[in-house]
């Protein structure tokens, strides 16, 4: 697994399968968030078999699938909300991109906008492209 730390309580990840779970579990991950969109992926590492893996090594989970292109407000609060649950989180979509950009726009307002991007390019992802994006949503939490 390729898990990249973007903050101490969140790593983002490329796609991951139901038998990487009891490991990640038992290196302290308590939240999986899955933002990839079933029609990607085959049945073995669809919502029902990573929500059935997850909850069998103790972890909550979130299904919060983001299609390129498509970004909501629900879906940027339902990260947020994700984010916010206790313990080690863990994000993964196909390469982790999308991910992140979902990270960067749920704290948008929280931390200068520069600083969420610098984070994404440390950690191997380049969001500049989301930028008038949550510049706009830091906008508007002020």
């Amino acid at each position: 697994m390729n898990l990249r730390q973007l903050t101490p309580d969140l790593a983002v990840a490329p796609q991951i399968l139901p038998e990487d779970l009891p490991a990640l579990a038992e290196a302290g991950f308590r939240v999986l968030i899955n933002n990839r969109p079933d029609d990607e992926v085959g049945p073995e590492a669809d919502d029902a078999a990573m929500r059935a893996a997850a909850e069998a090594a103790g972890m909550t989970y979130v299904f919060n699938p983001f299609t390129p292109g498509r970004i909501t407000p629900e879906m940027i609060s339902l990260q947020a909300e994700a984010l916010a649950a206790s313990g080690p989180k863990l994000a993964y979509c196909r390469s982790g991109n999308r991910s992140t950009v979902l990270w960067a726009l749920a704290q948008a307002g929280k931390e200068p906008v520069a600083d969420l991007i610098g984070t994404a390019a440390k950690a191997g992802y380049d969001i500049s492209g989301v930028r008038p994006l949550i510049e706009s949503l830091a906008t508007q939490a002020d």
